[in-house]
Order: C-alpha cells, then sequence, then structure tokens
C-alpha cells in the first residue's frame, strides 16, 4: 500500500512539474511565433510564467524570435524535478551532464508535444470551424503558421486537401524518436524526461 502512495506522489510531482514546462513552453512558442499579446490565453499564459521568468529575462534579454529567459527557466524547472523525483525515490543526485541532457530532452519534448496537440486541434477546427474567431483558435493558428508556412511551400494544397499537417506530423515524431529519444538515452534517466 505504502508503495502504491509512494509511486501515486512520485507521478502527481513529475506531472505538475511537466504541466508547468509545458506551459513555460507554451510561452516560448508564443513569442517565437509572435502570437497576438493581448490574446486572454496569451494573458493567462504570462501571467502563470511571469514569476519566474520576469526577473531572468532582466538578464537574458530575448534575442529575436527567441525567449532564452523562458528556455533556461524551463530547464532549471525540468532539471530540479528530475532532482526531486529522484531525491524522493531514495537515489543520489545524477551526473550533471545527464542531468542537463534529460532537461534538454525534457523541453524539447514539451516542444514537440504543444505543436502535435497544436496541429490535432488545427485540423479538427479546419473541418468543423474552418473561420473561427475564438481566442484559443486564433492563438493555435498563430503557433502552427511558423511551421506549416514552409511545408506548404514545398507541397501546396491540393485543391481542398492540405498534405502539409502530414509531413509535419511525420517530422514531429522523427525529431522526437530522434533527437529526443537520443538525448533521453544518452542520460540515462528516459523515464523521467516526457510526459
Amino acid at each position: 500500500m505504502g508503495t502504491q502512495l509512494g509511486n501515486t506522489g512520485i507521478m502527481l510531482i513529475n506531472t505538475l512539474i511537466n504541466l508547468y514546462l509545458f506551459v513555460l513552453m507554451l510561452r516560448f512558442l508564443l513569442h517565437a511565433s509572435k502570437a497576438d499579446y493581448y490574446n486572454p490565453i496569451s494573458q493567462g499564459v504570462v501571467k502563470a510564467t511571469s514569476p519566474l521568468v520576469a526577473p531572468v529575462q532582466k538578464v537574458l534579454r530575448p534575442m529575436g524570435p527567441v525567449d532564452i529567459a523562458t528556455l533556461v527557466v524551463g530547464l532549471i524547472i525540468k532539471a530540479l524535478g528530475i532532482v526531486l523525483v529522484l531525491w524522493i525515490v531514495g537515489y543520489g543526485f545524477p551526473p550533471l551532464v545527464n542531468l542537463l541532457l534529460a532537461a534538454l530532452a525534457g523541453v524539447a519534448n514539451a516542444i514537440l508535444k504543444i505543436y502535435f496537440f497544436a496541429l490535432i486541434i488545427m485540423i479538427i477546427l479546419s473541418w468543423v470551424a474552418p473561420r473561427a474567431s475564438h481566442p484559443g483558435a486564433l492563438l493555435v493558428m498563430q503557433i502552427t503558421e511558423p511551421i506549416m508556412a514552409p511545408v506548404r511551400r514545398i507541397i501546396p494544397p491540393l485543391g481542398m486537401i492540405d498534405l502539409s499537417p502530414i509531413v509535419v506530423f511525420l517530422l514531429i515524431n522523427v525529431i522526437d524518436s530522434f533527437v529526443v529519444g537520443s538525448l533521453s538515452r544518452a542520460s540515462g534517466l528516459g523515464a523521467l524526461v516526457g510526459f
């Protein structure tokens, strides 16, 4: 019984850390895609992440579309989460290189998951409400457009059928398998990397 409670607690802590990392990386992608800052969802994401990101932004200013402060905070949060879970389980502090690789894999995994879910939402919206003006729908379109536009230039829509989401899904899976998977395996902390 005690082991089940312990496993549930560890899973809960890991999930909460990953959810906050998800919100942090959403902020990173909102900045990178130049999404509408005044969108109510954007405002909520900024308010939820500002207590940790704002102090770091005083030192690390964004460089064009890359919000370095948010990335650094994401890496730190993921690394601290891994250390916390390992401490609760009773393991010692992992080697620093392994911890950094696992944190990097976790951040990359969160970004890929955001794109994956945003693409699914975009596809569903294109079928159900192609001209939706809901703030969430607009935000999804703004996040996915920077990765969809280059693919659309190579593979234009065939009449009413747009094949670019399929290509982007394949690219996400390839990056997740090879890059994130390699980083995760190299870290030796694979179970703590993703969702």
